[in-house]
């Protein structure tokens, strides 16, 4: 089994008296996704800039890349790549300039890193722009260019804070598809989102910070089986097999008589499922239609930041 690309273990920081992470762990399998939510001042941020090595942690212990962050920070940063809240990009300056002054930065020789820019901005989309100063691409293009910046050092991890804030739809599928086109290299990337449906279609797995603690992890299918409010609804056109249906299922189903449907409560698992329908063969009906409906991250993150909602426990299946 290969090493995590990153693992940590008790994370802690405080400011003065605030507490902003308060024993956090993590692990970020190599190769993936991975998304950590929370609400505006949960630590997201300062976690991001601790694993960076922006920081230093107050206790816990992290590695990064197999790199410790207390005894091989340089190492880290050597394997990394950051796109913060706020755009490194110089406006003063053409968007090939930009990409130069990082090739310069990562002291790569001249040809190379003319090379290594000419093809990012070809990556990103951005050949026709090249020429023309940063401050007058559009918020979607400064952020493709933010990435070909942070690019330019080949990091197998990135770390990418909110990076679709403001922007159009269009543009936060663009850059959707940079990720997934990322990771399919084989890069790790750690993302923080205030978009739950961002972090839906994008994340192999999804922890939500609060109070400073991980309130819950795992894949997103996990995360949404936690919240009650899962259900199977069975439709029928007969109205005999309707009743014969709803007395099969008479304990479990809510029914509705004008439109011939059941509402079955169930967490869409393949077990739960499965018994559902042997349920309906032992007693010789079948569904005209099945539609499983499961709590979208909406109601995961609403629930687990919720300070008087009871917390669900986190998923204990390993990470894979």
């Amino acid at each position: 089994m290969t090493n995590p690309a990153i693992a940590a273990n008790g994370l802690r920081k405080s400011y003065g008296d605030k507490v902003v992470l308060d024993g956090v762990d993590l692990t970020v399998p190599e190769g993936t996704v991975f998304a950590l939510l929370g609400p505006n001042g949960a630590g997201k941020t300062t976690a991001v800039k601790i694993l960076s090595t922006l920081v230093t942690a107050d206790a816990g212990r992290a590695t990064v890349a197999g790199h410790d962050l207390t005894t091989d920070g340089h190492r880290v940063r050597a394997a990394i790549g950051v796109t913060g809240q706020f755009s490194a990009v110089d406006g003063l300056i053409t968007g090939l300039e930009n990409m130069l002054l990082m090739a310069d930065l990562h002291h790569l020789p001249r040809p190379q890193g003319r090379r290594t820019a000419t093809e990012l901005l070809e990556r990103l989309d951005l050949t026709h722009a090249a020429g023309r100063p940063a401050s007058t691409y559009s918020g979607g293009m400064k952020r493709r260019l933010d990435i070909a910046m942070t690019l330019v050092g080949n990091p197998r991890v990135i770390f990418l804070d909110e990076p679709t804030t403001g922007l159009d739809p269009r543009s936060r599928h663009t850059l959707w598809e940079i990720v997934r086109d990322l990771v399919a290299d084989g890069v790790t990337v750690f993302l923080t989102t205030q978009y739950l449906e961002e972090a839906d279609r994008l994340a192999d797995r999804i922890a939500v910070l609060h109070n400073g603690q991980i309130a819950a992890q795992g894949t997103p299918d996990q995360l949404k089986r936690q919240i009650p409010g899962g259900h199977v609804r069975l439709r029928f056109t007969h109205p005999d097999t309707y009743r014969n249906a709803s007395d099969a299922l008479r304990e479990a189903a809510a029914g509705d008589d004008e439109a011939l449907t059941l509402r079955i409560a169930n967490d869409g698992s393949q077990r739960a499922l499965r018994a559902l329908l042997d349920r309906l063969d032992a007693a010789g009906v079948e569904a005209d239609e099945l539609t499983v409906h499961t709590p979208d991250l909406d109601d995961v993150f609403f629930a687990l930041t919720d300070s008087t909602a009871a917390l669900p426990a986190q998923p204990k299946e390993p990470v894979r």
